[in-house]
């Protein structure tokens, strides 16, 4: 079963811990890592059982239970980005006069007016999960199976409203050599193009740290323009990447863990370089390829906080008519990207794309309208301040109809 199905099929209290236990191995709901009951792991030079090496790396990787689901996208919490922040302040223990001064919102009362408001939350949630129970029970005809986002999704939506059995469809098509063949196109609707980001993100070793050209290598028999795959499994949150390029791994395995000590009689367990074996407890590394591996990481944690990225909102503009596109990136340095797929006819909105080919890339220029200043309260996203952004040079250029390539909103 994949970390997606673990995660979403979970009971309350395995969410809690944040960990399910599938036969004698103790799997995390948010990235996968897994421990084997009866081994011991080492850390430090203390020795632990698999549940409690298992509780350790919850609270190392994700923080606490709480932190990693009140971290997941507002369409799986059913949360505003208003209670989002309560909750989180709410767990802190902080009062209600702490918390009315830190958000700066209303009175106290007002404060406990939300906490009623979240209480009924809670007992609408009850009685809803306890209606679906039963209809289950009723029911005499096949539920249809949908397939159980990944718990990186980003902006989930309908694109994630998919069955398996329509997930069959779309792969037969793009891929219509089979599966373990060439993609036909990426040229696709946003709900297929999950489906193929999905299969080409199962075929990834969640095992592995990849560089940059090793990804390429794997991802070049699937698809001729493997830049366009690499992207988009970024953008969708099928895979993770150190901000230079120099590293990638999946999210469905997380990032892989090496052994801390190599003196250690015992070695932490690492990831195993397939899917369906859980990592075993082994001797300790070889010491070249340990102190190789932590060197790796800490080099790339530095270079990691030295590169500064900028989120903002940019503009495509046909020069002679003035004719615009406006979006948001979370790092404006990957507008050559955009570039890219226009030149190489896979760009989103057709109609740019259309005039991108009639008209010649000289006839377009790329600009950043605003770099996002980050706001400071912790509880509002980055996404949700470029959306934001995005929309005020939306309402402020109106790049709509003949005068640009967005769609415009439904009044």
């Amino acid at each position: 079963m994949s970390t997606s199905d673990t995660l979403w099929n979970a009971p309350v209290q395995d969410l809690k811990n944040g960990y399910a236990r599938d036969g004698e191995t103790f799997v995390c709901l948010f990235c996968g890592h897994a421990t084997e009951q009866g081994l011991i792991y080492a850390e430090d030079g203390t020795f632990y059982d698999a549940k409690k090496f298992m509780q350790r790396h919850i609270e190392a990787r994700h923080g606490s239970a709480f932190q990693a689901l009140i971290g997941l996208d507002k369409k799986a919490t059913g949360l505003t980005g208003h209670q989002n922040a309560l909750l989180r302040l709410f767990y802190e223990g902080r009062s209600d006069d702490e918390i009315k001064t830190e958000l700066e919102i209303g009175s106290a009362s007002t404060i406990r007016n939300h906490r009623f408001v979240l209480k009924e939350k809670e007992r609408q949630a009850r009685i809803f999960l306890a209606l679906m129970e039963l209809l289950k029970e009723r029911s005499d005809s096949p539920e249809p199976s949908f397939i159980a986002p990944h718990p990186q999704a980003r902006m989930m939506d309908d694109r994630y409203n998919m069955t398996e059995d329509e997930q069959t469809q779309i792969l037969s098509r793009a891929f219509p050599e089979g599966l373990d063949g060439p993609l036909l196109t990426f040229d696709l609707k946003e709900k297929h193009r999950l489906a193929v980001l999905r299969h080409v993100a199962s075929i990834l070793d969640d095992g592995k740290m990849y560089t940059e050209k090793e990804l390429n290598a794997e991802l070049s028999p699937i698809y001729e323009d493997y830049a366009i795959l690499r992207r988009n499994l970024v953008d969708y949150g099928f895979i993770n990447r150190e901000s230079d390029g120099s590293a990638y791994w999946t999210t469905q395995g997380g990032r892989p863990d090496y052994a801390a000590d190599p003196n250690d009689t015992i070695a932490t367990p690492t990831r195993q370089a397939t899917k369906k074996k859980a990592p075993q407890a082994k001797k300790a590394p070889k010491e070249d390829t340990s102190v190789n591996h932590a060197d790796r990481r800490k080099e790339l944690q530095a270079i990691y906080k030295e590169i500064k990225q900028e989120s903002g909102v940019y503009r495509i503009m046909h020069k002679a008519s003035g004719k615009s596109f406006i979006a948001s990136l979370p790092n404006l340095k990957s507008m050559d990207g955009r570039r890219f797929e226009l030149n190489n006819g896979s760009f989103q909105n057709k109609e740019l794309q259309q005039d991108w080919k009639t008209y010649g890339e000289d006839a377009f220029e790329f600009e950043v309208l605003e770099v996002l200043k980050p706001s400071e309260n912790a509880y509002v996203s980055i996404r949700e301040q470029l959306g934001e952004l995005e929309n005020k040079w939306l309402a402020k250029l109106t790049p709509y109809g003949e005068k640009g390539y967005n769609k415009k909103p439904a009044e």
